[in-house]
């Protein structure tokens, strides 16, 4: 079922799961490493295949995807920063901006996928 694509829907479980993984972890990239580079769109968002490339794929991409969030909590709630202050290497996006960012595109993926799921009978 991960890998597979409903009628009507364009991605997999996997390829939601994954794009997930991948986003908040460039988010969390940019808020967080002077050095940062830009992803290439869509190409480094998307898995290239709707199948989860193994069973541990899945399970490191679930984990790879709490760890993040949970780092991205921990910033959140960091005494001392600012959150509606500008990232210095940005250009002029503050830390508020990309955590909203974050929660507002996991939300609607998040839905997404229970509409796959339920459309694949997983639900």
């Amino acid at each position: 079922m991960r890998g597979r694509r409903p009628d009507g829907m364009p991605h997999s479980p996997w390829e939601i799961v994954e794009h997930l993984r991948l986003a908040q972890h460039d988010i969390l990239d940019f808020c967080v490493n002077p050095g940062y580079v830009e992803m290439k769109w869509p190409d480094d968002y998307w898995p290239p295949d709707p199948a989860p490339p193994s069973e541990a794929a899945w399970r490191a991409s679930l984990a790879g995807f709490r760890r993040d969030l949970k780092v991205l909590q921990d910033l959140a709630t960091k005494p001392d920063l600012d959150l509606l202050a500008a990232i210095p290497h940005g250009s002029g996006q503050t830390y508020l901006r990309e955590l909203l960012l974050v929660f507002d595109h996991t939300a609607y993926h998040v839905g997404e996928l229970v509409t796959v799921r339920r459309m694949l009978g997983g639900w």
